[in-house]
């Protein structure tokens, strides 16, 4: 079993790992944010990323998730957990606060949301962007690690960035009911749902987006609170990783059986050999 974790803003490093190495990944979908670094954890091999690179160089629209994800698939990822920082959309989800999402909003605009282009047409299913078994792993894993507790379930909008929201903005979202604001989510959760991949994201939250007229969000304010949900982050991480089932119950690993909607005759041999790795099974 080899577990992968995405990075999020503050966390450019592995977890406590033995015997890391680092691989240098070659994607169809140009290079990742930055090597693969392999190593265990209690004796489960663990694949890490950062997802804005080493030194936060990609802002939230440039990041290569496309060659990310593939990344992990290639070195045998079955289970990716992430990590966000988030902006809080709730009088009750104060900076510190750790939620584990299970839906999402879409408002970014200019991503590449599939593998799947080049004369090859998919339509996935996404109801459930998160893998419900992971997302209760995860939160369970909160609850017994993290002194303050944890927040399972709600939902992450997703904005473009890497401007933070108008006041207009902001107050819209919250009357939609939605829990927590980031940049990231998407279409990271979407490309590993096509890559078949179990996926789910504990988020820390640094702010209280700008609602609120007392207040504003700045970088300052985001990366202090980033660095103080680190410790805590990385601990249910790394709880979860350990203590994860050795087969998936999942639903995750058939995701694309019946999505692709291109006859296989008809999907030119380079793009076949470009999705081999995610989708060969199928064509």
């Amino acid at each position: 079993m080899t577990v992968g974790f995405i990075g999020g803003s503050g966390i450019y490093e592995a977890l406590d790992l033995t015997n890391v190495r680092e691989e240098e990944i070659e994607t169809p979908y140009g290079e990742p944010s930055a090597p693969v670094t392999i190593g265990e954890l209690d004796g489960v091999e663990v694949a890490f990323l950062p997802r804005h690179g080493r030194h936060h160089q990609y802002d939230p629209t440039d990041v290569p998730y496309r060659a990310n994800v593939y990344a992990l698939k290639a070195v045998g990822v079955e289970r990716v957990l992430a990590s966000n920082a988030v902006g809080s959309l709730r009088e009750d989800l104060p900076p510190g606060t750790l939620v584990v999402p299970d839906q999402l909003f879409d408002r970014t605009r200019h991503r590449p949301y599939t593998f799947f282009d080049g004369e090859i047409v998919v339509h996935m299913g996404f109801a459930d962007p998160y893998c419900p078994h992971l997302v209760e792993h995860l939160a369970a894993c909160g609850r017994e690690t993290s002194d303050d507790g944890i927040v399972e379930g709600g939902t992450y909008v997703c904005i473009e960035g890497p401007q933070y929201s108008t006041r207009a903005e902001s107050e819209f979202f919250r009357d939609q009911g939605w829990d927590v604001i980031g940049m990231t989510a998407v279409p990271e959760a979407k490309l590993a749902r096509e890559a078949e991949l179990c996926y789910a994201t504990v988020t820390g939250v640094t702010d209280y987006d700008v609602w609120r007229r007392d207040g504003e969000v700045t970088l300052e304010e985001v990366l202090e609170n980033a660095a103080a949900n680190e410790a805590a982050i990385k601990e249910i991480v790394g709880r979860a990783i350990e203590t994860l089932p050795g087969e998936r119950e999942c639903d995750c690993g058939r995701a694309l059986e019946g999505t692709i909607n291109t006859p296989r005759a008809h999907v030119p041999e380079e793009t076949k050999e470009r999705v081999r790795l995610l989708a060969g099974e199928y064509l």
